[in-house]
């Protein structure tokens, strides 16, 4: 999944930045509120993370901006702003959710991990299955037929993206643009290379194969072929 973090302050940017590549997440970071603006209008996310008080455009603007272009990526408002009335404005605007500093960044990661769940019609669920293949959301643990598969935090999120659109061919730059960030080089074979890793620990061991390759199209992932 690809997130959008528009955050000035350097500090918490790094904290956030880290927590959230950990976890799994191609994350593209501006640091105004303008540079913002403009990757939201320019390139697809799944969720947003903004702060109201950014230089050149502050987010409540931003956010305006972006819901008046038609866009509509999920936003989680992040701000020090505590009063009802500031979270009122926010939600207002067009954000999603409302996040106050200081805060912890396991409930920010929660808020975020929601908002794709909604966006992506998954209101209660909190886990993905196709066939004898789930993924716990929460847990971010994965089996199939019963066996625990251990991923990487990108094949997590390699696996997380052709669950939530399995049946449904994806491309190469579909799979780059909700995977990996905007400094990634597509003239690399990394995703070929991750497809083949993820493919030998999802399938090696059974019969039935999952992931399958389009050839000059992309991937699909089946309950089985």
């Amino acid at each position: 999944m690809r997130l959008l973090l528009v955050e000035d302050d350097k500090k918490i940017a790094s904290f956030i930045l880290k927590g959230l590549k950990e976890a799994g997440f191609a994350v593209d970071h501006a640091l105004d509120g303008k540079d913002g603006l403009h990757l939201a209008l320019h390139e697809p996310y799944d969720a947003a993370i903004v702060d109201l008080m950014l230089p050149n455009i502050d987010g409540l603007t931003l956010i305006d901006n972006m819901r008046k272009n038609n866009v509509n990526t999920p936003v989680l408002i992040l701000s020090a702003k505590r009063t009802v009335d500031d979270r009122v404005k926010g939600l207002q605007t067009g954000s999603d959710d409302y996040l106050t500093k200081p805060f912890a960044f396991a409930e920010l990661l929660a808020r975020v991990q929601a908002l794709i769940r909604r966006a992506s019609g998954i209101t209660e669920s909190t886990s993905l299955t196709v066939g004898d293949l789930s993924m716990s959301l929460i847990t971010r643990e994965v089996t199939r037929d019963g066996r625990k598969i251990d991923l990487q935090p990108r094949e997590f999120s390699l696996l997380e993206y052709l669950m939530r659109n399995h049946g449904r061919i994806v491309s190469k730059t579909m799979i780059m643009e909700h995977v990996w960030d905007y400094n990634f080089d597509p003239q690399t074979n990394v995703i070929e290379a991750r497809i083949s890793k993820l493919r030998d620990k999802i399938d090696r061991k059974f019969s039935k194969k999952m992931i399958n390759t389009v050839r000059g199209v992309g991937y699909v992932l089946k309950e089985s072929s």
